[in-house]
């Protein structure tokens, strides 16, 4: 029952941080990652283009030599890199609408409407949660 109760207690613990590691900002991440695999990088992922997919498959390889501080989370910390970049792209399908009939603009040059699509009225529910996931709000 210990044992259990401890269980729990720890996945009480973690589970915040999880949800935060999910709408971490580009800067919090790379702070995150520069601080537990600041070392680790510079010594196993020299000359490694800097983006979250080849540095993850660096460190993923370099498993073996890296701090335990770097594998518990470089993992989490890449992901949220991923899911904002992704979030980022969505943007433009979730308020297409918002895009050509508020903003005036065009659905190939989403970055463009971004600063309308932040403070237009009325927009979609799907839009805001697009707009909140990439991080523009």
């Amino acid at each position: 029952m210990v044992r259990g109760g401890f269980f729990l207690f720890v996945v009480a613990l973690t589970a915040p941080s999880l949800a935060v590691a999910e709408t971490m900002s580009f800067g919090d991440a790379a702070a995150a990652l520069a601080k537990s695999c600041g070392a680790d990088i510079t010594a196993n992922c020299r000359g490694v283009n800097l983006d979250a997919s080849r540095l993850k498959e660096c460190l993923s390889r370099n498993r073996d030599v890296i701090s335990a501080d770097c594998k518990a989370s470089y993992p989490s910390t890449l992901d949220a890199i991923q899911k904002r970049i992704a979030a980022r792209v969505t943007v433009a399908n979730a308020c297409a609408r918002e895009i050509v009939k508020v903003c005036g603009g065009s659905t190939k040059e989403t970055s463009k409407s971004v600063p309308c699509l932040v403070t237009a009225k009325g927009a979609s529910r799907n839009c805001t949660q697009a707009i909140i996931d990439a991080g523009y709000q």
